[in-house]
Parts: C-alpha cells; structure tokens; sequence
C-alpha cells in the first residue's frame, strides 16, 4: 500500500513510519523539513504540490500538530489549537479533491477528550466527555476544545469515498529517545519516579507494538469508522504505573513528588503538569468489540518489553532500536532482546 503521513517525523510518525516501511509499504512522510527522498514538503496549511501524493494513495494517516511537550501558555495552547485543526482542514480538502481519493483517512486525536475521573474507565460508547470538571485548572478545559475540534474539522471534511476514523490514542509507550517511555525511565533512574500528588490518577498507555498493530488492523477494517480509542486495557494509577516501571529497571524506590514540586519540574522540563496530573482511565470498546486483541495488555509486560528494548538500544551506540511491527523482530539483523 501507499501510505502518506502528514506530520510523520515526531515519535509516534517515525516509530510508525519504521514499521510500516519493514512491512513492505511505500509510506511517503509530509514535512516542513525533507530529508529523505521518501519526504515531500508541505506547511501544514496551505494548498501545494504536496497534494499530489495524497491523490492515488490507499491510507493517509494524519499526525501533524505541534508538540505538547511544553509549557501550556496562552500562546502555546493557540499554536496546538490551530496546527491540529488547520492541518487536519487542508487534508481534508485535498482528500476532497482528488481524483482518485484513498480509502481510509486516519486522523490522530487524543485520550485527553475524556475527563479527569477516578470512578470508572473511559469507553467510546459511555465515556465522558471532559471540559466542564470542577477542581481542575481552567486551561484543561481548552485541550479538551483542541481535541473535539480536531476531530470535528475530519467529521465535517466532504470525503464520502473515504472512510474516517479518529484515533484516540494514550501515551504511546516506546524505547526511542526524546518518548514518554524515555523521559519516564530518566525519572525512574534518578530515584524520582515515585508517585506524584498522590498518584492517584490514573495513567493510559500503549504499547508501540500494539499501536501499530492498532493502526493496521483499523486500515483493513472496512466497517470501523468514527472514534476509536488506542489504549491498553490496563490503566493504572499513576503510583502503581511508576512502581512497575520502577522494578523493570530495576530501581528500588522513587521519591514521591507533591502538586507544587511537579509544578517547579515541568518549568524545569519546560513541559506542563497536566501531563502529570490529569487521571485519563481510557479503554478500547471499540478495539475490543472489532476482535483486536493487545499483545501487550498488561503494563508490566510491557514494560519489561520496552525496558529490555531501551536497553538494547543504548547498547548499540548509534543505532537506535528499530523494531517490526507487531513485535516480530528487530532490523538490521539485531536479535529481539
């Protein structure tokens, strides 16, 4: 197949872009920086000869968007609001307008849709919505905004010969550098991953491995459309969640964190306690209820899996860990650790 992935060259983009590829498809990244004759330009909101690869493609999987990984200002909030639906707009009428349209348009999206809740987990089906919590910062309301109007903008988009499926994905939990995976570990290996504000909240994940497998199964599943969840069906408090990680490296003890010193670390980290703090206890129904089964749907598994990977790579200096999709293998001739 013919894949073309707006905003391909993040993460979740390469670590998708990677498995893909081994599988055998053509994947054709769009970025504002090409560096790879696979790569083709574009803005991320205008019009252009980008639109050309989009027109006889099978799957576009759209990942633009800036970064959350920093401080939620007014302006860093608008810059997200604004990459996120003005990308997915100009996708959408390119889409629109080609004569030979793909057949399925995967849109990310987020798990932050939801609220922050302890009571019960978060399905399409019965989850609620968030934006109106008490007892929460005001700004957390705006990334629920972000996140119904990214959607929105695909929903509304005029591509009745391509199906659409919104993907509301957790943390997407890998071994490569700069990941969530990544900076966690760090937390851990300093003695700092113990639970924070309580550690209450709950924390949704996926497996990279599944994530892919994820997104594989939703190209070939003609009768799923609209929101579907990418989450494991383990969530866990956060304090629980750190103490298996902390025992997949290895590390005794964490030292816990109260509200106002994740505050002073986030500035630190130039990142946002939100990220922290906001308890997102996300299922896949929809997932479930399609037959997908999680090869990882536990996090101690997983993390197991991801640590013996980070290490794996850090063993090997320059080459980062590369992995097949679905866990079938490493590249390069690397034996899975």
């Amino acid at each position: 197949m013919k894949i073309v992935m707006p905003g391909g060259t993040g993460q979740v983009g390469t670590m998708l872009d990677r498995a893909l590829s081994a599988a055998g498809h053509e994947v054709v990244v769009l970025t504002r920086q090409p560096r790879r004759p696979q790569d083709v330009a574009w803005d991320g909101v205008s019009l252009g000869p980008w639109a050309e690869v989009v027109d006889g493609a099978d799957v576009v999987v759209n990942l633009a968007g800036r970064s959350v990984s920093c401080r939620y200002t007014p302006e860093n909030l608008r810059a997200m609001m604004d990459s996120r639906v003005g990308s997915t707009r100009v996708v959408g009428e390119v889409i629109a307008s080609a004569r030979r349209p793909p057949k399925v348009w995967l849109q990310m999206s987020t798990a932050t849709i939801y609220a922050h809740r302890f009571d019960a987990a978060d399905d399409e089906a019965t989850g609620v919505i968030g934006g109106t919590e008490s007892g929460v910062p005001d700004y957390w309301a705006y990334s629920v905004e972000i996140a119904k109007n990214w959607e929105r903008t695909q929903a509304e988009a005029a591509t009745p010969d391509t199906r659409k499926v919104a993907l509301r994905a957790a943390m997407v939990m890998s071994p490569d550098r700069g990941g969530v995976f990544d900076v966690l570990s760090r937390l851990v290996r300093l003695g700092l991953g113990g639970p924070v504000a309580g550690g209450a909240q709950y924390v949704s994940w996926i497996h990279e491995d599944d994530f892919v497998r994820a997104v594989e199964f939703l190209i070939a599943r003609e009768d799923v459309e609209g929101a579907v969840n990418l989450a494991a069906p383990g969530p866990l408090p956060q304090r629980e969640f750190m103490r298996v990680l902390r025992g997949a490296w290895g590390v005794p003890v964490g030292l816990p964190a109260s509200r106002w010193m994740a505050e002073v670390g986030a500035v630190a980290l130039r990142s946002d306690t939100e990220l922290l703090l906001k308890s997102r206890r996300v299922v896949a129904g929809r997932l479930a209820d399609a037959g997908f089964e999680f090869r990882w749907p536990g996090w101690e598994g997983a993390a197991g899996d991801l640590v013996r990977g980070a290490r794996a790579a850090r063993g090997r200096v320059g080459r980062p860990g590369v992995r097949v999709s679905g866990g079938r293998g490493w590249l390069r001739g690397s034996p899975r650790p």
